[in-house]
């Protein structure tokens, strides 16, 4: 029978009890994550947990390396060798990493000598992680980043009134409730709200039209952010015409793709914010 997934880390990835010198032990409000144990004669040196990030794992396609990005809860490791302890070799703290997740179904999606990413799944959710290896005068120490993959939680809404306001203030009006899962341009099931919206502000104003306007960060290559903003701008059309009865002739889609950035691209924060739908004004005089 097959073991839990803390046990077979633990045993795998084993603790060693070594005595912390001073400034040797783990920083204030840190903890492993849950199941994955650490190398033996480390300690955590810096540790940071986020509700919601996303982060670009490298994992390896058709022999082919690329970025994946993974959104959810974050976590942040740092592993320091402790002094007089023993530095294990590179290659030795990743096959210890990937042995251990491989024995509870985790499969490996990167395998170098210094660098691993990982996929498993844990308490039914689907987990992340990368460790990289890194050697400095001090010993050889660990970085390691895991998520877990879920869809951010909807905290800032904005009304039809709200929409109303800024079509009249500038003509136009981002929407960030309208989700997609990373690639694709079907909308997910936590759109209803932002498209209720959406439909009373038209229903309520019934000689507005609106270009619907889809928008993507960098990530991709152009021609594939033009395509999926247009695609995901469609999307959003054929949801306000067949679930919320909008004629279609008040509605047209346009895919921006990456053109129009309201912030930067070189970070993830920048990123998420040009994600978005936007409604334009089709101003007549």
């Amino acid at each position: 029978m097959m073991r839990s997934f803390s046990a077979v880390l633990v045993v795998l990835v084993a603790l060693l009890a070594v005595p912390c010198a001073f400034g040797q032990t783990d920083v204030d409000g840190s903890k492993d994550y849950p199941g994955i144990s650490r190398m033996p004669g480390y300690y955590i040196a810096d540790y940071h947990e986020t509700p919601f990030d996303s982060y670009n794992f490298t994992v390896t396609v058709g022999g082919k390396e690329k970025e994946q990005a993974v959104e959810g809860r974050k976590y942040d490791f740092r592993y320091n060798l402790m002094e007089n302890t023993p530095m294990p070799s590179a290659l030795q703290i990743v096959r210890n990493y990937q042995n251990a997740a491989r024995a509870v179904g985790g499969r490996v999606l990167l395998d170098t000598k210094e660098v691993t990413t990982i996929r498993l799944t844990k308490d039914g959710k689907e987990v992340w992680f990368d460790v990289h290896t890194s050697n400095e005068p001090s010993g050889m120490f660990i970085t390691m980043v895991v998520v877990e993959k879920q869809a951010m939680q909807q905290e800032v809404t904005i009304d039809a009134q709200a929409m109303a306001r800024d079509l009249g203030e500038t003509g136009r009006v981002a929407i960030y409730g309208i989700l997609f899962d990373t690639g694709k341009s079907e909308l997910k099931a936590e759109s209803g709200p932002a498209l209720i919206e959406i439909a009373k502000l038209l229903k309520e104003s019934p000689t507005l039209k609106v270009y619907v306007v889809g928008h993507t960060d960098m990530t991709a290559d152009l021609a594939t952010n033009v395509k999926l903003s247009q695609a995901r701008a469609q999307s959003v059309v054929n949801a306000l015409i067949t679930q919320h009865g909008i004629a279609g002739a008040r509605l047209i889609p346009y895919g921006a793709g990456p053109y129009a950035p309201v912030a930067s691209n070189k970070t993830e924060d920048g990123r998420a914010k040009n994600r978005r739908v936007e409604l334009v004004e089709i101003a007549t005089r």
